[in-house]
């Protein structure tokens, strides 16, 4: 008596019948939603574009609201050299928004530094936890032109204060995420590191700290925006070049379309570098939101 023949099985890869993230039709599925968001955002963007030509219409001032026409005529201006004129005072607007990236990198990455060691002793050594966080709350609460003026007093008009300013502000989102993070890390995970004879150091390393780095990320986008939101405030003093010092500068002589045109460029880089540190984040986390 011969045994039936085995049942034919769907010509289907196996890697396909276990990712549903490859079965046919996802990847088009996912392609149609992301061409979606994009015509969304598009057509926002073109709706605000009309709104604000509208406004610039009705108000029919130029130093009031200045039409998106005469900013796109600063951006062309101020990227070449014009009537023997290079850029506004003397550097193009790439120039200006570069030094002022270089400023937002060094003195972000000073205070995510500083911001991360203090967010970890935070939250591990309870008595500085008591001394130290109404200390950090302190700093966070004050605005950066606050303490601009000291820094200056302490370190002249250079680059130094402009630095240590932006360090600051970005240093207390760090170290508040930080420090929560880390002292909310899992209590059995840590007594069981503990029981299997790891150090203090090999605990925080191995147990705290993955467990923190989603919160913690969060905090360095966080201290990230906050300093590029006070480039203006750091470069108020011998910023140019710098795309805060050229707004400021601008400012004084009632310049508004190229004080818009900085605005611009501030935001639309600082929705790049949020963008980068997302890509960073998903790969550099790639369990965060996973159970």
């Amino acid at each position: 008596m011969t045994s039936p023949p085995p049942m034919p099985t769907a010509a289907v890869p196996v890697q396909e019948r276990l990712d549903p993230r490859v079965r046919p039709g996802v990847g088009s599925a996912r392609t149609r939603r992301a061409a979606q968001r994009v015509g969304v955002r598009v057509l926002a963007a073109l709706a605000l574009l009309g709104l604000w030509q509208l406004a610039a219409t009705a108000a029919n001032n130029p130093s009031f609201v200045p039409a998106p026409r005469a900013v796109w005529d600063q951006l062309v201006r101020l990227s070449t050299t014009h009537e023997g004129i290079r850029g506004y005072s003397g550097s193009l607007l790439v120039e200006h928004l570069g030094v002022s990236l270089r400023r937002i990198l060094i003195g972000s990455a000073i205070g995510v530094a500083a911001g991360l060691l203090l967010g970890v002793v935070l939250g591990t050594v309870p008595w500085i936890r008591v001394v130290a966080e109404p200390v950090v709350t302190f700093v966070r609460a004050l605005p950066p032109l606050a303490y601009f003026s000291l820094l200056i007093i302490w370190f002249g008009i250079d680059e130094t204060p402009k630095l240590w300013l932006l360090a600051i502000a970005a240093l207390p989102p760090v170290a508040v995420a930080t420090a929560a993070a880390v002292h909310g890390a899992p209590r059995d995970l840590v007594e069981a590191a503990r029981a299997l004879g790891a150090s203090r150091r090999n605990v925080v390393q191995d147990v705290v700290l993955p467990h923190a780095l989603p919160e913690i990320f969060t905090g360095v986008r966080l201290a990230v925006g906050i300093a590029y939101s006070s480039v203006v405030a750091a470069e108020t003093v011998n910023g140019v070049p710098g795309i805060g010092g050229m707004v400021r500068d601008a400012q004084r002589y009632l310049q508004t379309d190229v004080v818009v045109l900085g605005l611009f460029a501030i935001g639309i880089s600082g929705l790049l570098i949020d963008g980068l540190l997302r890509v960073a984040e998903r790969r550099l986390i790639p369990w965060r939101g996973r159970s």
